[in-house]
């Protein structure tokens, strides 16, 4: 079957399952092996820009015909029988409704799979439509299996330690965005309070003064689409806000730069690992810490 993956984590899944894509997205980097697959898409966002700066990009790119381009000529030369997109997210990866137009417009025979994860359950959910549509189901199953076990390893664990942190984790720093979709979740999985959002509720813009009333005691910035060697570099966007040495998780230490790229905000297999993660920085005693490429403090 020749599958085209426009998204990351669709990407992993796909190679979780033992499916090897023809095409897949410009963002599409893990494992290794898929960045030597040629890219459908691209973004018409400078992504070396600041957040401020970026988000005034976004915003100009969607009332100009959206952030992402596909190579139509391409696609039409891989003329693959299953597309997989996404409906989470207009900014995050190529959205269905483009995809769909642009099959439609090629006359191809495209099956469209759109993948709209807001919690575990959605992601696991995903990974077994995928393996249907791949005729890969039994490895799907044996995935959600294993991670299912880890994920309640890593509950039984955590929820036996008291007091729980309260966190906060923020997906953009300008404007300030608190992560919500899975993130709630995974941070109850791990041992943490989170006040910003329910679980399975949109990221959306907090006022600064919010965090400031809420004074997490952990902090996390984990941007979209940001290597943890991004958030650092340009982590003046929340360390230059008023009253940012008086909160909690300042005064002791406990404010982490994520890669939010890879694991906070990609919504496929290492989710599991961000729980694992996540639990190793709120209870470094009882958990091991996660590698400094992933995480680190942010002083």
């Amino acid at each position: 079957m020749r599958v085209v993956s426009l998204l990351p984590s669709a990407t992993e899944i796909c190679f979780a399952l033992g499916v090897e894509p023809v095409g897949v997205s410009s963002g599409c980097d893990y494992p290794p092996a898929a960045e030597s697959i040629p890219a459908v898409e691209r973004s018409r966002i400078d992504e070396a820009a600041d957040s401020a700066d970026i988000n005034a990009q976004v915003a100009a790119a969607e009332e100009n015909g959206g952030v992402y381009e596909i190579d139509t000529d391409l696609l039409a030369d891989l003329d693959p029988d299953l597309a997989i997109t996404q409906g989470i997210c207009d900014v995050c990866a190529v959205d269905e409704v483009q995809v769909a137009t642009v099959v439609d417009d090629l006359g191809l025979e495209t099956d469209i799979l759109t993948t709209d994860p807001h919690s575990l359950a959605d992601l696991y959910e995903d990974v077994r439509r995928i393996g249907r549509a791949t005729d890969t189901e039994p490895a799907a199953t044996e995935r959600v299996s294993a991670w299912n076990d880890r994920i309640a390893a890593i509950r039984n664990r955590s929820q036996a330690i008291e007091p729980e942190p309260t966190v906060a984790v923020l997906d953009w720093m300008d404007p300030v965005m608190g992560a919500g979709h899975w993130i709630p979740e995974l941070v109850e999985i791990a041992g943490g309070e989170y006040p910003l959002a329910e679980p399975g509720d949109r990221s959306r813009p907090h006022e600064w003064r919010e965090i400031r009333e809420i004074d997490p005691d952990v902090l996390i910035a984990a941007p979209c689409g940001y290597s943890m060697e991004e958030t650092l570099a340009n982590r003046d966007e929340l360390t230059d806000r008023p009253g940012w040495d008086e909160l909690t998780a300042v005064q002791e230490s406990r404010v982490y730069a994520f890669d939010g790229d890879h694991y906070v905000n990609r919504p496929g297999p290492r989710l599991i690992e961000t729980a694992e993660y996540l639990a190793g920085v709120l209870y470094p005693e009882e958990f091991p810490r996660p590698p400094g490429d992933v995480a680190t403090a942010l002083d």
